[in-house]
């Protein structure tokens, strides 16, 4: 599969790690071209499906660089977090509206998946933890879009637990909070969620 990344931080790379990993074609976007990246027009003309991994104070600049006409028909996982500040960790968006939901709302032809937000970026691909594989929250409007990113979850080494609509991506991006405030508190990254089911 064709994949392309907005965004060359250190989420962007690690995706781009996972999915080479598994045999896919990458494109790695960026604003400057930087030295293995493209710029972001050509990563989304690439990338059947596509992955937001910017900031979320850049992520409609980012859309319009990459051409908004170069989302449409296609899957695109959104891994940004709308967060304003992490001492306490505050996002600009919640209860009544998510960045989910506003990158829905700026890629109407697109179909969007909130997915790895809540976990850091060293753990989003394989992540080995003594409880087992952890679980990843996914949100979004289209039920394939939703099964193509569980299989992509799958083979990074995660569970999945759909959350329903798009408007759902409120809960994960709250939880993405919770996973903000524990680093902070304990000084460590190491640490995912996991739905426990009997």
């Amino acid at each position: 599969m064709k994949v392309g990344i907005l965004g060359s931080g250190d989420v962007g790379k690690s995706l781009a790690k996972g999915f080479t990993g598994i045999g896919d074609d990458v494109k790695l976007g960026s604003r400057e071209g930087k030295p293995g990246t493209v710029p972001f027009k050509d990563a989304a003309k690439h990338g059947e499906l596509l992955v937001l991994a910017a900031p979320w104070a850049a992520a409609k600049n980012v859309i319009d660089l990459a051409g908004v006409e170069n989302f449409k028909g296609k899957v695109v996982i959104d891994a940004i977090n709308p967060i304003k500040s992490l001492a306490p960790p505050e996002l600009v968006l919640g209860n009544s509206d998510s960045g989910g939901e506003q990158i829905q709302r700026w890629l109407p032809g697109a179909k969007v998946v909130k997915a790895f937000n809540t976990v850091g970026q060293e753990h989003m691909v394989n992540p080995q933890f003594p409880g087992g594989p952890p679980d990843m929250f996914i949100a979004g409007n289209d039920a394939e879009a939703k099964q193509l990113v569980s299989r992509i979850l799958e083979k990074f080494g995660w569970g999945t637990i759909d959350m329903g609509s798009i408007e759902s991506a409120r809960l994960c991006e709250a939880l993405c909070a919770v996973w903000v405030k524990h680093a902070i508190a304990t000084g460590r990254r190491n640490h995912a969620f996991k739905m426990l089911r009997k």
